[in-house]
């Protein structure tokens, strides 16, 4: 159902609550009545619209700052008894009572929205959990969004459950897909490419969290108390996001590494097929990359860039920057 379907209604049953309650003792026509009521329930309704302008209303804020108000009224009503036992005049006692009311009501409120990120009801010996432990999910990042392989991680239902979209992550794809510089507006409109088929796919569930954080600045900041919140993994490209979030024991997936981890293992001893694109570092040596993107030295290789040749691995030279393979063409003789 529409909201503005319920807003209307609102102010309509307003309208006729108002004509049955409002000044009729004193013999007011009903049509004023009507207006009153209606007014009172669009005053209420601007109300509401404004706070939604202002800023979105999470589950968890909205049911800290009810824990918040009864925590309040509870603890304003033991004290207002315990004052009563005080010998005072009844209109010193009331003012007492309507003074602890509210100010308990209010640092009741405020505490629990300060700490509704630790928020949870609590009955001795037992503790309300969530519903939907059993369903696997996971907090994606914006670097992983733009690089767009988890759509692939997806479709092959290597990652499947629920892909929780931070309401700031879309932000702040929004913002890279609205920059000046043609580089990151086209990262920005992949990413927001990306999403749309995210949500096509059958093996996932795509939902958008609500929850900003206002307390907490940077957005990598926000992903890792967002995972200690809700329990669930980051999945990043981002290295520095993934070793804070280590630190804080909260669980990463890394594409890279995960890319990194499944590429083919290259023996020396076996043949690959690779085309020489550039030249090498030394004079006799060419350049060719495996479509993993590894880098492989073809010794002697000068003269065939451009061709595609099979060549016969003769070393794999591990670096911090990935993984080397050395080749020589076959038929061509050992260099001296």
């Amino acid at each position: 159902m529409d909201l503005r379907f319920v807003r209307v209604g609102f102010i309509i049953i307003s309208a006729l609550l108002g004509s049955q309650v409002v000044g009729e003792s004193a013999g007011w026509p009903i049509e004023l009545r009507a207006l009153l009521g209606a007014a009172a329930g669009a005053v209420l309704v601007l109300i509401e619209a404004f706070i939604h302008r202002v800023g979105r209303v999470s589950v968890r804020g909205f049911s800290a700052a009810v824990f918040g108000l009864l925590f309040g009224l509870i603890m304003a009503k033991l004290v207002s008894d315990a004052v009563a036992l005080i010998p005072l005049d009844l209109g010193t006692t009331s003012i007492v009572r309507v003074v602890l009311t509210w100010a308990f009501c209010y640092l009741g409120m405020a505490m629990a929205l300060r700490g509704r990120d630790e928020f949870n009801v609590i009955i001795p010996y037992v503790r309300l959990a969530r519903h939907d432990r059993g369903e696997e999910s996971y907090l994606i990042d914006t670097s992983a969004i733009i690089d767009g392989r988890i759509v692939d991680l997806c479709r092959t239902r290597f990652v499947e459950g629920r892909l929780v979209i931070p309401r700031f992550v879309l932000k702040e794809l929004q913002m890279v897909a609205d920059s000046t510089d043609p580089t990151k507006r086209s990262r920005g409109r992949r990413g927001l490419e990306v999403l749309n088929q995210l949500r096509q796919l059958n093996s996932v569930d795509v939902r958008i969290h609500e929850e900003d954080l206002p307390g907490i600045a940077e957005t990598d900041a926000k992903l890792v108390r967002l995972g200690q919140m809700l329990g669930t993994r980051v999945v990043t490209n981002d290295y520095n996001l993934n070793k804070i979030a280590e630190f804080q024991n909260v669980g990463v997936l890394n594409v890279n590494e995960l890319a990194q981890a499944l590429r083919p293992v290259v023996l020396p001893g076996e043949t690959l097929e690779v085309k020489p694109i550039k030249e090498g570092k030394e004079h006799h040596q060419a350049v060719a990359y495996l479509d993993d993107g590894t880098m492989v030295v073809v010794e002697n290789g000068r003269a065939l860039i451009g061709q595609t040749i099979r060549g016969l691995v003769t070393s794999v030279l591990q670096t911090a920057a990935g993984r080397m393979v050395f080749v020589r063409p076959e038929n061509a003789p050992p260099k001296h």
